[in-house]
């Protein structure tokens, strides 16, 4: 499994915990800054930043992905957008959540949220 990471780094504990969360090994980890320039249309920023991961059409069609999401909540909108356009589904996502109790922020990995699935388990409330 290959992470796209528009966040913070991951560390080693939470790169060990996605590993066990998903059931396989991480190969790669490509991070990509998610800085956008609030006075620019988002979309071809976002754009951007999916070209800059260096994935071919093929790799984006047929690698098992993970994607953490920028912080951001319109870059994130605007990347699930343009990565079902590419995947032709919509990825897994990763959720961290932070720890409780330390004196200097840290999170930990929580879950890996398989968004397709969840897709298909909404449309079934379309004929209800």
């Amino acid at each position: 499994m290959q992470i796209l990471n528009f966040a913070h780094p991951l560390t080693d504990a939470q790169l060990a915990k996605i590993e066990e969360l998903a059931g396989e090994n991480i190969t790669e980890v490509i991070d990509i800054d998610s800085q956008i320039d609030p006075a620019k249309p988002i979309e071809q920023q976002v754009e951007a930043m999916l070209d800059r991961t260096g994935l071919t059409s093929q790799d984006w069609q047929t690698r098992p992905l993970l994607i953490n999401l920028p912080s951001l909540n319109y870059s994130a909108a605007a990347m699930l957008a343009q990565l079902h356009g590419r995947t032709g589904y919509f990825p897994s996502i990763l959720r961290l959540r932070p720890v409780s109790g330390d004196l200097t922020p840290r999170f930990e990995a929580a879950e890996i949220i398989n968004l397709q699935a969840m897709r298909e388990r909404a449309r079934e409330k379309r004929t209800q």
